[in-house]
């Protein structure tokens, strides 16, 4: 990001939308991004990143104080300049196509003013994030009361007898691998790449995680979900679709299904698609259920927009022993080659060359001569 003292200006074609993971796969690379995003996270501004945003305008407070949210502070780190908290009224004006001009703290269009924020830099963020560390333990009571209050609510419906749908994958004595498209999944899953390959489990994507298999050539068995993050490619190539619905039934996600010509099940829960992606593997007698991406902190919880984690304290404590989080699994372990292991290889490999070598007459031959050369020039 610019130094301080230091003039910006940018100037390019803005995309619009309230829903940053909506934004993004129309965003081109040296756009501007206008969003709607408070308390932006790190997946958000990790998918601004990889879709190379020249700038990002949020209407909304990037770091509202209630928690230290990543987001801001990755895209600085990236040199993406981030025009924080403008207000509504910029979203209401600006269209998708518009070209931005924004410099410094002010956005015009047309040589006209029409919205002024805060540029966020380095010195802004950090400031900001410490008071949210303040603010973090009175967000913990909050959360923790809105948890129990909730898993006192849904308590019959998580740990009592669940009505799942008939599908056609077998569980029964069997992995389930769960992805969710959270933090560091794509490391996660590329460490467990073997496992993957060895045991073939299962592989239920969560809404967008389904993507995420793809993104490492792996097909979805199952993809479960409210269909809102998802790609067609995705939907079209995986083998089952269950969509996530409300409690009365209702399932907004089964008029997109529907628009593509898909069938798929529906499945009433509380909670969050990567729940009932777990529970519909312990349900079906899955032997073990293996978790990436998932959310399970209470910062996930709250970049989720979410106050409390009422139905997930409930599935993890119904499903027990049965799931591994592999969550961060690429940080515990990290495979590599050491230089030993390389002159061991190049060792075992000489020694049949060498074996072969000593056997064939016209080597031996040359090993004749040599052994007389070095000995006339040393003199014996």
């Amino acid at each position: 990001m610019t130094k301080a003292g230091v003039f910006m200006h940018i100037k390019s074609k803005a995309i619009v939308d309230s829903r940053t993971k909506n934004l993004v796969r129309r965003l081109n690379p040296g756009q501007i991004g206008v969003i709607c995003h408070r308390d932006l996270d790190e997946l958000g501004a990790l998918s601004l990143i990889n879709a190379k945003a020249k700038a990002v305008i949020n209407i909304e407070p990037s770091i509202s104080g209630r928690y230290p949210n990543l987001g801001p502070k990755l895209l600085c780190r990236e040199g993406i300049p981030l025009v924080d908290n403008t207000g509504p009224e910029l979203m209401e004006r600006v269209k998708d196509g518009d070209i931005l001009e924004i410099k410094n703290n002010e956005i015009y269009m047309d040589g006209v003013l029409v919205g002024r924020g805060h540029l966020m830099d380095m010195k802004r963020v950090e400031r900001k994030m410490e008071l949210a560390r303040q603010n973090l333990e009175s967000e913990l009571d909050g959360f923790i009361d809105n948890t129990l209050e909730y898993a006192k609510k849904e308590k019959e419906f998580i740990l009592g007898q669940i009505k799942l749908p008939p599908v056609r994958t077998v569980f029964a004595g069997r992995h389930a691998l769960v992805v969710v498209r959270g933090k560091d999944y794509r490391n996660d899953l590329n460490t467990i790449r073997s496992y993957i390959e060895e045991v073939k489990p299962i592989l239920i994507g969560v809404d967008g995680g389904g993507d995420a298999l793809l993104e490492f050539g792996l097909v979805p068995d199952i993809i479960i979900g409210d269909m809102d993050s998802v790609s067609d490619k995705a939907l079209r190539n995986c083998r089952e679709i269950i969509v996530h619905a409300y409690l009365n039934g209702m399932a907004p996600g089964m008029d997109r299904i529907n628009r593509l010509g898909l069938k798929a099940q529906i499945l009433s829960c509380p909670g969050t698609s990567e729940d009932i992606a777990m529970l519909l593997a312990y349900e079906n007698r899955a032997e073990l259920i293996v978790a990436v991406g998932a959310h399970s902190s209470m910062i996930d919880f709250l970049e989720k927009g979410r106050k409390g984690m009422g139905s997930t304290f409930l599935t993890r404590l119904k499903v027990g022993e049965k799931l591994v989080d592999a969550k961060g699994v690429n940080k515990l372990y990290r495979e590599s080659v050491k230089t030993k292991h390389i002159v061991g290889l190049v060792l075992a490999a000489m020694i049949p060359i060498v074996v072969v070598g000593a056997m064939s007459p016209p080597l031996q031959q040359l090993y004749r001569l040599l052994s007389i050369r070095l000995r006339l020039m040393l003199g014996f």
